[in-house]
């Protein structure tokens, strides 16, 4: 199923019942979650973001913003962020299923909506914009609502949907699609203004106006002014004092993260603070935020710190935390302001205790079985490999030699666990599924036929789960091998169980392909399948029986070592 995320701004951050009101609104609409309400007091301006089906949002944005501007008077309206409306800005965010292109069209869908029903004038931006100049949503909210009455006299500022005349009560929309942006603010220890919008001229693309010897703006031949280029690129930033966390604030906009992130900014924003007498005490993201930006935050400062980088991702998003201080302002809950926790589910077998895995597989339930079981062995492969790398990479003395190799067993065994952790539950789902085909009707031959597509299709993916974790442990079993080969010698016997385990996934996943093999109609499937299955857990026979040999025979030649604490056999 299709989903997107939509992010709607409102000009109200100060009356709840406002806030409320449109928060009932958008949850009002089937098909639709929402996520997140941000509101603020200094700002006087409230975030909400909600994710669904691209109708049901589409049909959410349009009754959101028509209760907001209902509630919302523009004309007593006064606050920190810059405005042109009630409902100030309503971007479209692509998530899964859905290009950014189409999301431009829900843009425009809702745009018209509400410039045709709801008589308020609309700008399109972003990937929706109308034209190229329209692209900027700075661009379009400059001279914001108190201007608006002067721009729409303008032809060249004619709203594209909706009335070209001011609105007083409810100003102007913009309605757009974008990718995903992350809002973030990073918090001064001044309350003076002037020194973090000094921080956000250096680090904004847009960089500053250059001004003479004299302080007068320096002009180009075409009359415009001079600027100097800041130091990131796809970053908006302007700075602002915040009454109710008594400090300033360089406030960021970062419109691609994968070219700006969150941490450079902090860093950079840190180094400038120190050098004018202030300090960063912290910092704030205002909604939700994609894991990778957190992750990659985790995995920066690690490395900094001189740390290993393959940890779990609980671990990264933990140091991401704490190195950005994002619970400087308020209470930053992972699990509560991450998209993806918000957004996925996850899996209800992984997400289980050793003991409650344990008593469910013990159970007269069919599920979870052996691939669920063999997934977790490789689980558990992976991990351990992962652990003997961790260790030899923060051992100090002549396993510093090793440190890169080991970085890269760390960092690709926490990939391969995650993704055997998740197959856990994909066996389990492919197993409901080929039941649920089953029981389709069969009254009629366009029935059978349906059933028999629909089972031909659930036995590939009840074959194709344990065929993925068969091909994922011939990539585990040299992690294991490289730990046992260059690991440190006082964890060499958990590299040994590493192979072992692997192995053991690798034999659990063969005969969970082999058993669903006989229910597919496709007999050139099934034969690429069976063929290569008998390939795959032959090698990891092999291999994994080189390993464990390698390391018992390393164990037995070492002899004891009573100087050393038992490392391994945990």
């Amino acid at each position: 199923m299709s989903l997107v995320e939509c992010v709607p701004n409102f000009s109200e951050g100060r009356d709840r019942a406002v806030i409320e009101a449109i928060a009932d609104a958008i949850r009002a609409v089937d098909g639709v979650t929402l996520l997140d309400v941000d509101p603020g007091a200094a700002t006087h301006r409230t975030v909400f973001t909600f994710v669904g089906a691209p109708a049901a949002a589409v049909e959410a944005a349009f009754q959101a913003v028509a209760r907001g501007s209902e509630r919302i008077d523009m004309r007593r309206h006064h606050g920190e962020h810059p405005r042109l409306g009630a409902a100030d800005v309503c971007p479209f965010i692509p998530v899964d299923g859905i290009t950014l292109a189409e999301c431009a069209e829900l843009a425009r869908q809702v745009g018209r909506r509400i410039g045709e029903e709801l008589g308020i004038p609309v700008y399109l931006y972003e990937a929706a914009a109308s034209r190229p100049e329209r692209r900027s949503l700075a661009q379009i909210r400059e001279g914001e609502y108190e201007g608006l009455a002067a721009k729409l006299t303008d032809p060249d500022w004619a709203p594209d949907f909706g009335p070209a005349a001011f609105n007083p009560k409810s100003g102007a929309t913009v309605v757009g699609a974008r990718p995903y942006l992350i809002a973030y603010n990073v918090n001064l220890n001044t309350r003076d203004k002037r020194v973090a919008n000094e921080l956000a001229q250096e680090i904004r693309e847009g960089g500053r106006v250059v001004k003479d010897a004299s302080g007068r703006t320096v002009r180009g031949a075409d009359g415009k002014p001079q600027r100097q280029a800041g130091m990131f690129r796809e970053c908006r930033a302007v700075g602002w004092f915040i009454e109710e966390f008594g400090r300033a604030q360089v406030s960021i906009n970062l419109t691609n993260p994968s070219v700006t992130p969150m941490h450079a900014v902090f860093d950079a924003v840190e180094e400038l603070a120190r050098a004018r007498g202030c300090r960063v005490t912290g910092s704030e993201i205002v909604g939700l935020v994609p894991r990778e930006a957190m992750l990659a935050a985790g995995r920066h400062y690690l490395a900094r710190q001189g740390k290993t980088t393959g940890v779990p991702e609980s671990r990264l998003v933990e140091v991401a935390v704490q190195s950005l201080g994002l619970h400087d302002v308020k209470p930053f809950e992972p699990r509560e302001r991450i998209l993806e926790c918000r957004v996925g589910r996850e899996g209800r077998l992984a997400s289980l205790s050793l003991r409650a895995f344990a008593d469910e597989t013990s159970t007269d339930s069919p599920a979870p079985g052996g691939g669920s079981v063999a997934a977790l062995c490789g689980a558990l492969a992976a991990a351990l490999a992962g652990m003997v790398a961790a260790l030899t990479h923060g051992r100090k003395g002549h396993h510093e030699g090793t440190r890169a190799q080991m970085q890269e067993v760390a960092a690709a065994a926490q990939d391969h666990k995650d993704a055997f952790l998740r197959a856990i539950d994909e066996d389990t789902d492919a197993f409901d599924r080929f039941l649920a085909a089953a029981r389709l009707p069969k009254k009629t031959a366009d029935d059978r036929s349906r059933r028999e597509a629909a089972l031909d299709a659930a036995a590939k993916a009840a074959a194709g789960v344990p065929l993925a974790v068969l091909r994922r442990t011939l990539q585990v079993l040299p992690l294991a091998r490289t730990a046992a080969a260059h690991g440190n010698p006082a964890s060499i016997s958990d590299a040994g169980v590493a192979a072992i385990a692997a192995g053991a996934a690798a034999e659990g996943a063969y005969l969970n392909v082999r058993i669903n093999l006989p229910q597919i109609q496709d007999a050139d499937w099934r034969a690429a399948a069976e063929m290569e299955a008998d390939r795959l857990v032959a090698a990891a026979r092999v291999e994994a029986e080189a390993i464990r040999s390698a390391v018992l025979e390393q164990i037995l030649a070492a002899g004891p070592v009573a100087t050393t604490p038992p490392a391994g056999g945990r």
